[in-house]
């Protein structure tokens, strides 16, 4: 290559780089951000190797080796709290999905700007409600003494006052609800989103044909909608090891008499630091979470790959 050609490049490079320059400069509070917030902490990762004395500080602090990660995978609750974590992430995943989708999709059929505009305004409230907020709304529906549910349901059932607290079997259909009352409205705003992107000449052309509508959902929404779903799949398989805090904690009120069904990793940590005050276990914990999460990214992100390579992440 002559110098002339390299000097012609590096001329061009300059140019692209000046008129990008803006997005450039709009881009780096955000980098500056992520380096502050996500990178710089990453450091503290020692911590799940070594035994910590706060009066040495952490580097001071003698090595650990893998101690702390036996600590939390020989507990006889270990199995317990892993299943229930993947299990509800798997259950919030799934629920919130068909109900995100579900919602956006009859959102998407209101011809009223001002009546859409209230109803992904309402949707959305509950996303932005502080989790305190919602375990007193659930404990205003559950409490044994004076909830709407054990004083004005059940009687006009013929059914007796159940103590909500201490009953195991019903939590797990309790917290997947809350979840999806709270959580949908942000992946529903998503799938609207995409639904509006989606080219209307299809769907004049399937009125042409005499589609129904749910022909027109089936053969051009859903379709339509794959690829969202799938990078909002692939998001929330990326954190299946963890858990609300907020949402197993004090939505249950923290009873014990249900901590079988409602203990997750996040939970057992927090629990475990509290009574021992051993912070290298809970950053063990945290170190096993995100290597976890890590791979299962990866290897989801290989299956969509292998399946529909447009639709993969990376």
């Amino acid at each position: 290559m002559s110098s002339t050609e390299i000097t012609a490049r590096k001329h061009g490079k300059g140019k692209q780089f000046k008129k990008f320059l803006p997005l450039y400069l709009m881009l780096l509070p955000g980098c500056v951000y992520l380096f502050i917030n996500n990178y710089i902490p990453m450091a503290g990762i020692i911590i799940a190797f070594k035994k910590m004395d706060f009066s040495k500080g952490i580097l001071g602090s003698p090595w650990n080796g893998l101690e702390n990660f036996r600590f939390l995978f020989q507990t006889k609750d270990a199995f317990i709290i892993t299943r229930n974590t993947i299990l509800y992430n798997l259950a919030f995943i799934i629920v919130n999905m068909v109900v995100g989708i579900l919602f956006a999709i009859l959102i998407s059929e209101v011809q009223s700007k001002v009546a859409k505009k209230i109803y992904q305004s309402v949707i959305l409230v509950p996303f932005l409600m502080s989790m305190v907020i919602l375990s007193y709304i659930v404990y205003a529906l559950f409490s044994s003494e004076n909830g709407m549910i054990n004083n004005s349901i059940l009687p006009l059932l013929g059914m007796e006052p159940k103590s909500w607290y201490n009953e195991p079997q019903y939590w797990p259909a309790i917290l997947i609800i809350t979840n999806c009352w709270k959580g949908v409205g942000y992946g529903c705003l998503i799938y609207l989103s995409t639904i509006i992107g989606i080219d209307r000449a299809y769907y004049e052309a399937a009125k042409l044909d005499g589609a129904t509508r749910w022909q027109q959902i089936k053969f051009i929404t859903l379709p339509g909608l794959k690829t969202t779903v799938i990078t909002l799949t692939l998001l929330s398989v990326g954190r299946i090891f963890y858990s609300d805090f907020g949402l197993f904690y004090q939505v249950p009120m923290n009873s014990g008499t249900i901590l079988n069904t409602t203990n997750v990793i996040d939970t057992y940590v927090y629990r475990a630091l509290l009574q021992l005050g051993n912070v290298g276990m809970a950053s063990a914990a945290g170190v096993y979470q995100s290597l976890v999460g890590f791979v299962i990214v990866l290897m989801s992100n290989l299956l969509v790959k292998k399946i529909d390579p447009d639709s993969a992440l990376f």
